[in-house]
């Protein structure tokens, strides 16, 4: 290698070695050009197929960035299908929000309009109308169910694109990045803990605080002391996609009380992990330091996995300046009252340690809007961050 400090420009010079803008991240216009680019016509992740396990659950997803919201639906069929929320009477929602995400069951299958009692069945089609023959002779049932929204599923995550023809199908969306997390027991790890909230910053600059380990040593100064390596291992940029590992700084010992919860649930990246689980891809060369792997799903999700824990982050856009952030970190389920109090207390940690990354956020929104700073420099092992900014501006300037 030609200089360690510069691996990664020397491994993907494409990528330059310049500062980037920062107008993508506070311009209103830019924002407006991603949505149409980005929002509309990208396979999205929405969901888990094991949030609606049962024939007749439905979840509603609302997507701000795309000026809809769609419901999930498992059908009697046990086929997962998804359409907009949106009734062909009066174009009320068929299924009333009650936040970003909400949850739902019917057994017979069927979501029903409150407005006028309009009745749709899982599969879209439109069962029933309240005074049809009121209705005159151009109106058609068969022609006024429920708006079909392209849906896939890879790993059981629930994919989605709103494009009326998607440029691509789901595999070829995710291209390498899907051998790459092939065989990861996502669903053997279910034990669940949800946080979400809205942050007054564009969803890029989100995205950013977690897709980098130079800030561990300052900001998680608390939370992870001395734990992980700033320097990124074996990245990897799969398409739009991109990955790396994040490594342990050997030798730096947990608190008291996290050893004993280490040792008996395991369910804390700050350990030194066996790998029966992760798939060959990923850690190839076996390091001993391996904490776990860091990966960005474009456009606007992370996935992070490790031996017996994988947790995910999503940047929804609201604006070009507000973003709902969402948080979900898996375990697998405890046995023993010692097992769930170990688990606590690692999301404990760990909740702190992403109430730590998401203080900055707003800062550096509000900093950018200024203008007193054009670009931003990346050093080197920024270089997911540096990734995603050529990404994004392949995409809105295609």
């Amino acid at each position: 290698m030609m200089n360690d400090a510069h691996r990664w420009l020397h491994e993907h010079p494409e990528l330059g070695s310049g500062p980037i803008p920062i107008e993508p991240y506070i311009s209103p216009d830019w924002y407006e050009r991603e949505r149409e680019k980005i929002f509309r016509k990208v396979w999205l992740c929405v969901g888990r197929v094991d949030e609606i396990p049962n024939r007749g659950d439905y979840k509603v997803k609302r997507l701000a960035a795309a000026e809809t919201s769609m419901i999930l639906i498992r059908g009697k069929d046990d086929v997962v299908r998804a359409f907009h929320n949106v009734c062909a009477h009066r174009g009320n929602t068929v299924v009333t929000e009650t936040g970003p995400e909400t949850f739902g069951r019917s057994k017979a299958a069927i979501v029903t309009c409150r407005f006028h009692g309009w009745v749709y069945g899982a599969d879209g089609g439109l069962k029933h109308v309240p005074s049809e023959e009121r209705f005159y002779q151009c109106f058609d049932k068969q022609q006024n169910g429920l708006t079909p929204i392209h849906l896939d599923v890879w790993e059981g995550f629930i994919f989605v694109n709103l494009a009326e023809t998607p440029d691509n199908s789901l595999a070829e969306f995710l291209g390498d990045y899907a051998a790459h997390f092939a065989g990861f027991p996502f669903a053997e790890l279910n034990y669940q803990f949800t946080y979400y909230t809205e942050l007054e910053c564009n969803w890029k600059v989100a995205h950013d605080a977690f897709a980098e380990a130079y800030h561990v040593d300052t900001i998680h100064a608390g939370s992870f002391p001395n734990t992980f390596s700033t320097g990124l291992q074996n990245v990897k940029l799969m398409g739009p996609h991109r990955t790396c590992a994040v490594c342990l700084t050997l030798g730096a010992k947990p608190t008291p009380v996290a050893g004993i919860a280490n040792a008996i649930a395991g369910a804390s990246l700050v350990t030194r992990r066996a790998e029966t689980m992760l798939p060959p891809a990923i850690n190839p060369d076996k390091r001993g330091d391996f904490a776990f792997e860091l990966s960005v799903l474009f456009p606007n999700t992370l996935i992070h996995v490790s031996e017996g824990i994988w947790f995910t982050h999503q940047f929804w856009p609201i604006a070009h300046n507000r973003t709902l952030w969402e948080g979900r970190y898996y375990v697998r389920e405890p046995k023993t009252n010692a097992e769930r109090w170990a688990i606590e207390h690692a999301m404990t940690l760990q909740r702190n340690a992403w109430l730590e990354d998401t203080a900055t956020m707003e800062d550096t929104q509000r900093a950018m809007q200024s203008r007193a700073k054009p670009v931003q420099n990346l050093q080197d092992d920024e270089i997911l961050i540096r990734h995603s900014a050529a990404v994004v501006d392949t995409y809105v300037n295609a």
